[in-house]
């Protein structure tokens, strides 16, 4: 197993040892290469950090005044959801009445449309063993219904499980 190779965190404020910058306003405004102690003074007078956003070789790096905080909280949150599940499963018996039928599907669709996979499973119990026959009909009508919204990935009539992938 290889290890997970972390972002190095951005230099802040004090951390910074270069003697120049490529200064970079809160506003965006870029005010060309300054002395690092000059852009820090300029910092904690907006009551803001100094961060470098691009260090560089051959130049000055490029340092922005702002929240560091803000900017931590921000990449936090954005991380945290490219990381949800992206698999969502759908649960049917083989004789689900129609609204809930419907109400799966519209559920469903909009997973699809979001961009998660869908994975429909099919349970017997008891006597609905003898009509599997049932239970496969219902998932071919799933994917006709969901043929413009998703494309099937696998259809397991054995253990009768449908995965849809968005299209």
């Amino acid at each position: 197993m290889c290890p997970i190779a972390k972002k190095p965190k951005p230099t802040v404020n004090r951390d910074i040892r270069d003697l120049e910058v490529l200064l970079i306003t809160q506003t965006g405004e870029n005010l060309g290469v300054t002395d690092t102690r000059d852009a820090l003074r300029m910092a904690k007078e907006s009551k803001l950090d100094l961060v470098v956003v691009s260090p560089s070789e051959d130049g000055p790096p490029v340092a922005k005044i702002m929240d560091y905080g803000k900017l931590q909280y921000q990449q936090n949150k954005r991380q945290k959801q490219t990381s949800r599940p992206s698999v969502k499963e759908v649960k049917f018996r083989p004789n689900i009445g129609e609204s809930d039928y419907a109400l799966r599907i519209n559920r469903a669709t909009e997973w699809l449309s979001k961009g998660d996979s869908v994975k429909f499973l099919v349970r017997l119990r008891g006597r609905e063993h003898q009509h599997r026959d049932r239970a496969t009909d219902l998932l071919n009508r799933v994917v006709e219904d969901l043929n413009d919204a998703g494309k099937v990935q696998s259809f397991d009539h054995r253990a009768l499980t449908l995965f849809l992938s968005p299209s």
